[in-house]
């Protein structure tokens, strides 16, 4: 596994394209002088050992050299020790509704945009539970197994959008079936699900499913994302908004948070409902309440040890900066006498 310390300096590759520009603008600036001076055929006979290709090579060793210092400076890492660690936690998954519906603009940025903010609030408030995504619209897709592996987690949830989905509608009982598959077996008592909706459910069976996993026992904690008065749905393109979404009438939908059938799934399976305008809200309160469960002791493997691995960059990036500089622009005797590049002499 890699990592890198200091990303901040690849912005220092930013040099080779300078370097090569200065290049190209010195060679047609040389070119423009010497015309001036004599035409090409004279020139050549003035300076017969003068080489295109080694400048040229000077200038790829030297863009090299850059390369593997900034490398070198940016630190990578391999990680050379795999550990078995031990902790204790809660297995929660993240059921996060991706129908059209959440790109309603009734909450800044849009309702996905803010699901996924919550998601990641709640997350980076976690110590050792152990996390799993579910996308869901039409159907319920696993977007994430369990796993402890956080970073992973976030970027799956950044991925997350609206067309990963062919079936569209709001299937919330398909999400909390699916869930009950994330979990290692039926006798956990640390199991949460979560489920951040605008609360539409076009199937109607997500209050009796959310009582079947009840009685399995696993919590349900609902978290509303919208707004009670709603919003239209806008579609996009390029970032501009081009019309709304309209019904068979032609008139402009308008999607509105329900918050009722989100309460009854979180009530029936003895969890909490929340309003998901207040991050900290949110995040204090899905605390408080993993806080009350009881953990189970799990194991997970971890990379334990790295080491680093700048030195073989920079002394790669030392040895071309020695390479560029005692590498002259003229031809050598022997490459001349091999004519590789079919140069006249």
């Amino acid at each position: 596994m890699f990592r890198l310390d200091e990303k901040i300096w690849f912005w220092t590759l930013l040099v080779i394209p300078v370097i090569i520009l200065l290049f190209v603008f010195l060679q047609l600036w040389r070119r423009s002088a010497q015309k001036k001076f004599a035409d090409s055929a004279l020139l050549k006979r003035l300076s017969p050992n003068q080489s295109l290709f080694k400048s040229i090579l000077k200038v790829f060793v030297l863009c090299g050299a850059f390369a593997c210092l900034s490398l070198a400076l940016v630190n990578p890492k391999i990680g050379t020790k795999l550990e078995t660690v031990r902790s204790e936690g809660v297995d929660v998954v993240f059921a996060i509704d991706v129908s059209k519906s959440m790109l309603a603009e009734d909450i800044a940025p849009n309702r996905l945009d803010k699901s996924k903010q919550l998601v990641t609030q709640i997350i980076n408030s976690l110590v050792s539970d152990r996390v799993g995504i579910i996308a869901y619209a039409g159907k319920a897709f696993p977007q994430l197994p369990i796993t402890t592996d956080y970073a992973s987690a976030k970027m799956f949830l950044q991925n997350m959008n609206t067309d990963m989905m062919s079936s569209q509608g709001t299937a919330i009982s398909e999400a909390i079936q699916l869930s009950k598959t994330y979990f290692d077996n039926e006798d956990q008592a640390n199991r949460v699900l979560i489920i951040i909706s605008d609360g539409e459910d076009h199937d109607g069976e997500a209050i009796n499913v959310a009582e079947e996993a009840a009685e399995q026992g696993i919590r349900i904690l609902t978290v509303g994302v919208g707004d009670l008065k709603g919003g239209p749905i806008p579609i996009k393109r390029n970032g501009v908004i081009l019309n709304y979404k309209k019904d068979n009438n032609g008139e402009t939908v308008i999607t509105r948070l329900d918050e009722t059938t989100l309460r009854e799934i979180a009530e029936e399976a003895n969890g909490v409902y929340i309003n998901g305008s207040n991050t900290t809200e949110v995040v204090n309160t899905i605390k408080e309440e993993l806080a009350k469960m009881d953990k189970q002791e799990f194991e997970s493997k971890q990379i334990a040890d790295f080491k680093d691995q700048f030195q073989w960059f920079l002394g790669l990036g030392i040895l071309l900066l020695f390479i560029d500089i005692f590498l002259l622009e003229r031809k050598t005797g022997w490459l001349k006498k091999l004519n590789l590049f079919n140069e006249n002499f």
